[in-house]
């Protein structure tokens, strides 16, 4: 019995160490696994310990799906052209006499026939006009969609630019502290301040660590946005931000409005689907003209060999006008449409580049009022007032209103800078032209030569 009792134990203790083995390796590859992914993920700025504008742009446009998305929709377009400018399949039809079959004094009878449909000339080149006209209005939406992902693009990279300046200002503002404490704390030990002061050094200290949480929750959302748009995990790291480009002089907004009419992608997609629409309207007219259908065939059943060889040709008839007239209406209507769509579509955008510009002007300047005034005089008044508390001529009160407004004034300045990039960049997204923005994007995408090839 204690034989068996061993043998059991043992089996069991065998049966124990197999799970175990096996639960081993699959912690192993479940480990390994969730390695590679976050070694896929983070290997995109493993080299980088600073994210530059231009580098996000470019890694936005290769990773992001909805840009894929437009050109696959392209393709399907572009497929369509030679799909509608084809001819129909050719017919072949056999027809057999049963009765025929097993006569000793005759053949078996039986009929054959090949036929082509030919549509009325230009009919075919019309459907391929409006094919590759509306081919091109999805090509004009690639780069609609490009443009957008920039704007994008370059509006978080200020909001992330903005962030880390804010943090920033955050630290250094709180040692700044830190120092108006030690000094609040010596002249209180010497008699020549209250301790207030010392108190209310040491809340505003604690206000400043309050901020730095609740910045450090918006860079975490502004974080996620960026992955969510590099199509990565919402938690993987992103570096710091490098520099932002400087402000530079715009082209005036007459030139503006002028580029972005002749060169605004929706512009040039609406314009192409205009000239499908007027080819659709040729094409309804060109139904009212027959179709042809030339045939051969071979009939065994006429007793004659010169009447079994035959060719012809057939036509149809077009006499239900009222749908053809309703037809050639309908496409008469929808290319005014599309006609007085451009004309709202042109106004809308000399609207919109109108107040991009405004609005990146207004940032401009208040750009430059905080870098030549505001804030050297907020950092002048600092240090008066600095040094008048050390002396003994100023309140406490008054260091701690003008560090208060030197904080404002160091974020206004950054916040400025990040809302001149964006309104630029809304700017450039109306008018048309990542130009604008200073920074040399290339056309990411695999298709980049087929794109360039069509536009020609």
């Amino acid at each position: 019995m204690f034989q068996n009792i061993f043998y059991r134990n043992k089996t069991i203790h065998s049966k124990n160490s197999n799970k175990l083995f096996l639960m081993g390796v699959l912690l192993m590859f479940v480990t390994t696994m969730t390695t590679v992914i976050a070694a896929n993920q983070d290997k995109l700025f493993l080299t980088d310990d600073r994210l530059e504008i231009k580098q996000l742009i470019q890694m936005v446009l290769e990773r992001n799906p909805s840009l894929a998305a437009m050109q696959q929709a392209w393709q399907v377009a572009k497929n369509r052209i030679n799909q509608v400018s084809s001819w129909d399949d050719p017919m072949l039809s056999y027809s057999v006499a049963p009765g025929t079959s097993g006569l000793d004094d005759q053949d078996l009878g039986q009929k054959i026939q090949l036929s082509q449909k030919l549509p009325w000339p230009g009919k075919l080149g019309l459907k391929e006009d409006s094919a590759r006209f509306q081919a091109q209005a999805k090509q004009e939406n690639i780069e609609v969609v490009r443009l957008r992902l920039i704007e994008v693009s370059v509006r978080s990279f200020a909001d992330w630019y903005y962030i880390h300046q804010a943090l920033r200002i955050n630290r250094v503002n709180q040692d700044l502290w830190q120092e108006f404490r030690v000094i609040a704390e010596l002249k209180y030990a010497t008699g020549r301040a209250s301790k207030q002061d010392a108190l209310r050094a040491e809340m505003e200290q604690a206000m400043l660590e309050h901020a730095a949480i609740v910045l450090l929750r918006k860079k975490r959302n502004i974080q996620t946005s960026l992955n969510t748009l590099l199509n990565r995990s919402p938690d993987s790291p992103v570096p710091p931000p490098g520099t932002m480009p400087a402000a530079e002089l715009l082209p005036t907004v007459k030139k503006l409005r002028q580029t972005a009419l002749l060169n605004h992608p929706e512009l040039k997609a609406l314009v192409t689907t205009e000239k499908a629409s007027a080819a659709q309207v040729k094409l309804a007219e060109r139904e009212y003209y027959p179709d042809f259908r030339i045939n051969a065939g071979y009939n065994s059943l006429w007793a004659q060999e010169e009447k079994r060889y035959t060719v012809g040709l057939g036509i149809n008839i077009p006499l239900a006008f009222s749908r053809r007239n309703a037809r050639v209406s309908e496409k008469r209507a929808y290319k005014q449409q599309i006609k007085w769509q451009l004309l709202e579509k042109q106004a809308e955008i000399t609207g919109a580049v109108q107040r991009a510009y405004n609005g990146a002007q207004e940032s401009r300047h208040v750009l430059q009022l905080y870098r030549k005034k505001l804030l050297p005089l907020a950092e002048e008044n600092l240090q008066a007032a600095k040094s008048d508390y050390q002396s003994g001529k100023g309140s406490f009160l008054d260091l701690v209103s003008v560090e208060k407004n030197l904080i404002q004034t160091q974020l206004n300045q950054a916040q400025a800078l990040a809302d001149y990039q964006s309104r630029l960049a809304i700017l450039a997204r109306h008018v048309g032209d990542p130009g604008l923005l200073n920074i040399d994007i290339a056309v990411v995408s695999d298709l980049r030569d087929e794109i360039q090839g069509e536009a020609q």
